[in-house]
């Protein structure tokens, strides 16, 4: 990023909330405006905009008189989402298995292998965001052949407020090659299953699988007093 190229508002949205996830700034810090006008190269009124639609989303909020801060983190929020996360996909996994057609299945092999030749490299601070960006595009791949636009939004609502934690989650494991062989046997399983129509199993595996991130992020926030 150069501050000296200016952005537009929805760039500079993205990027803001882009080192929101990523722990540039630190929960409940203050937004200076004259910090974010010269990281982002935009004017105060863009980046009010930007500011406006990160606090709709929960990851920035506005103290009257105050201005802006990033929003707090805690371990009842964590176990909030995450379980709100993992009961989604359950159910989600179940009615695209009622209602996925061939084409789904292809996709989902397709995503699979991708994310699996990832999987089989040596892990370094360069895989992170590939890896990160295989993975979701493999289970979104899972959940999209559910059929319903309505559920994958309240999918990604979701998946946006358990954003800062997931990037504990992965700062702490990808860079571990026994987490890439442990993700890697239970992607497969769920595919297996998958394929198979097993909606129970599945959404029991499904939930299963968003869940184990808990302790290793709980462990993380409480090694920083959160």
């Amino acid at each position: 990023m150069t501050a000296s190229l200016p952005y537009s508002t929805f760039d500079g949205y993205q990027w803001l909330k882009r080192d929101i996830i990523r722990g540039i700034y630190q929960p409940d810090e203050k937004l200076r405006m004259s910090l974010l006008t010269s990281r982002y190269g935009l004017g105060v009124g863009p980046l009010r905009e930007a500011l406006s639609q990160l606090v709709a989303e929960h990851l920035v909020t506005v103290v009257s008189q105050k201005g802006y801060r990033v929003a707090s983190m805690s371990q009842a929020e964590l176990l909030d989402i995450f379980d709100a996360r993992a009961n989604m996909e359950s159910m989600l996994v179940q009615l695209a298995i009622e209602r996925g057609k061939d084409d789904w299945e292809a996709e989902i092999l397709a995503r699979s292998h991708m994310l699996a030749k990832l999987e089989a490299s040596d892990a370094s601070e360069d895989l992170l965001d590939e890896w990160d960006q295989r993975h979701q595009a493999f289970h979104t791949a899972i959940v999209a052949g559910c059929g319903s636009q309505y559920l994958l939004q309240m999918r990604a609502r979701l998946f946006d407020l358990a954003a800062r934690y997931r990037f504990i989650w992965l700062r702490e494991t990808v860079l571990s090659v026994e987490m890439l062989e442990n993700k890697h046997h239970e992607h497969d399983e769920l595919v297996k299953v998958i394929l198979a129509r097993d909606g129970k199993r599945a959404g029991e595996l499904m939930r299963q699988h968003l869940l184990t991130p808990i302790p290793i992020i709980q462990e993380a926030m409480g090694g920083k007093g959160v």
